[in-house]
């Protein structure tokens, strides 16, 4: 399987939006640094797993949401 970090960041966009939460609502509750975050959901940087899951909880979601698979 491959990691495909545009796709994440596409994910986390389009789960943050249907949530009405703002990118810099989303960093502060994730406790990650607002301009990392915008690079995060421009699929610019692979971030850690620790950082996906801590992502998932601050959106109430699956952490499986948001990891794009490819086979």
């Amino acid at each position: 399987m491959k990691y495909n970090a545009k796709k994440f960041g596409s994910n986390v966009r389009e789960v943050r939006r249907a949530r009405a939460i703002s990118q810099d609502q989303l960093a502060l509750r994730a406790g990650i640094d607002r301009s990392y975050m915008g690079r995060i959901e421009r699929g610019q940087v692979n971030i850690t797993l620790e950082k996906v899951y801590r992502l998932a909880e601050a959106l109430g979601c699956d952490v499986r949401e948001l990891l794009p698979l490819e086979t």
